[in-house]
């Protein structure tokens, strides 16, 4: 497959697209070169996946054209886009839950006897592929049984197995740990080797240095520019990207909280993955929460949450009350609000309007006799939560599915906001966020803080946690390893109390 890399195998002209109340994509063109990695960078709500969604079919262009390999094309459908030789790799997981991960790797191109599919053929060629990429899963498991950030290298896996030679890649590394990245790149490294062509979107700009050899500037739905990598820098990208410059992605650390007002007490905590947890949160403090994949942060914020598996043992306290928060119904109740990780799967209802998904946990709250729904309480608590996050939605009963990330983002935070929580956790708050909504969000965490509100804050991040937190607790293997004080925050300590190395 190898090939002369100035070969052009992917032009996109003038392409327009427009949603109900919604100018998504106006007159943009964009070409990739065999052997070659075009980053795709932009705000939320740029127009990037919309414009990638157009190319493998799920959307149909309102104007504009396809020019693949040197002809014209018709991508009506994903269908059309396979047997043309492309792939996505989509932000979040498209994998079939209930499935093995050996099925879902080789879905829709299995071997098989006749009709028969063939489980050993189907198993050895999925190993293959996942250790093509270094990645040590059983292909037998469920998918359901992994974690995020493994369900998205079995999706670039997947992706890979189809043997296109246009690949797409929408911001894939969003969940993954450090080394799971490079090996990613190592990956995107040996295809443009091969001669394939790859359009990698990413809202983090260091990723773009290493992987790019181009990079394409969207904002609003049009084309602002392409710039070499060599002619690239970050405050270059980042004003064509939104615009204006951006002096402060974190907010200034203010300590808004006195260990005399305890909101929150854990007390030997162990379950099926968690062993002798103990930590307290204060009102108007931000407890960051590190660790690497698998060490049990997010375990212990759906515990605390009343998600997954019940206590083995331990006490949890609650605004100075022992509480049994058996599952999220009497959290909610007690005035507890959790922002998960996965906000396509867990965090919102993407067939229902804004206005819908912001009311959900107060619908006891706006109804008579708990039956009959009071539609001019919901919309103003809507519409004042809309306005109070600048959320830009161009109505309150648009379908949340239309708005971009960061505002998706935002919906999820004012439907927690609508509760009025004397607790929030945010667990990866703004992965797959660009540099602009990332700022907004950081600035209204810290604003709860502000307000009295306790917060503890999950993140792979470590300058997003040192930035906010005001203390940080380190877990490895389902267990509290380190507690930072603020004077104390180091990356260098933080990394290793995660990995279990000593401090020099």
């Amino acid at each position: 497959m190898r090939s002369n890399n100035s070969e052009i195998i992917l032009e996109m002209r003038n392409i327009s697209k427009s949603f109900p109340g919604v100018k998504a994509l106006s007159d943009v063109s964009l070409e990739c070169k065999r052997g070659e990695v075009l980053c795709l960078v932009g705000e939320n709500g740029a127009g990037k996946s919309t414009l990638m969604k157009i190319l493998v079919g799920v959307y149909n262009q309102d104007e504009g054209e396809i020019i693949l390999r040197g002809k014209k094309v018709d991508i009506s459908n994903p269908w059309d886009a396979y047997r043309s030789g492309i792939s996505i790799i989509y932000q979040e997981s498209n994998l079939v839950p209930h499935l093995s991960v050996g099925e879902n790797v080789l879905l829709g191109h299995e071997p098989s006897r006749g009709f028969i599919i063939n489980p050993t053929k189907l198993y050895k060629s999925a190993k293959t592929w996942l250790q093509r990429l270094n990645i040590d899963i059983n292909p037998r498991i469920p998918v359901y049984k992994l974690s995020v950030a493994q369900q998205q290298m079995i999706a670039i896996v997947k992706a890979l197995s189809l043997n296109a030679d246009l690949v797409i890649m929408d911001e894939p590394t969003s969940s993954l740990p450090l080394h799971e990245v490079e090996t990613l790149f190592n990956c995107i490294r040996a295809l443009k080797n091969e001669g394939r062509a790859i359009i990698y979107i990413s809202h983090r700009l260091e990723e773009v240095f290493q992987i790019a050899d181009r990079v394409a500037v969207l904002r609003d739905g049009k084309r602002v520019g392409v710039l070499s990598r060599e002619g690239a820098d970050k405050s270059t990208l980042v004003r064509m990207m939104i615009g204006r410059e951006v002096e402060e992605v974190y907010p200034e650390k203010v300590k808004t909280f006195t260990v005399d007002k305890e909101i929150l007490s854990v007390e030997n905590l162990t379950s099926s993955t968690l062993k002798n947890i103990n930590f307290k949160l204060y009102r108007g403090e931000i407890l960051g929460v590190a660790g690497l994949m698998g060490s049990g942060r997010t375990a212990l914020a759906k515990v605390i949450f009343g998600v997954d598996s019940p206590l083995d043992g331990g006490d949890i306290y609650f605004d100075g009350k022992s509480v049994s928060l058996k599952d999220p119904q009497r959290a909610i109740g007690a005035g507890i609000g959790f922002v998960s990780e996965n906000r396509g799967e867990e965090g919102l209802v993407f067939t229902l309007s804004v206005t819908k998904n912001i009311s959900l946990p107060i619908l006891g709250k706006i109804s008579y006799l708990k039956f009959w729904l009071n539609k001019n309480k919901e919309k103003k608590i809507a519409r004042t939560l809309v306005e109070e996050l600048k959320i830009r939605t161009p109505r309150l009963n648009t379908q949340v599915s239309y708005l971009s990330g960061g505002n998706q983002q935002k919906v999820v935070l004012a439907k927690w906001l609508s509760v009025a929580p004397k607790l929030i956790i945010f667990d990866e708050p703004t992965r797959g966020l660009d540099i602009g909504a990332k700022a907004e969000i950081h600035y209204l965490i810290r604003k709860m803080a502000e307000n009295g509100t306790g917060v503890i804050l999950i993140s792979s991040e470590i300058p997003e946690l040192m930035s906010l937190s005001d203390r940080i607790l380190v877990m490895r293997k389902g267990q509290i390893v380190g507690e930072l004080s603020s004077e104390e925050i180091a990356e260098h300590r933080i990394l290793s109390l995660a990995a279990g190395e000593k401090e020099d």
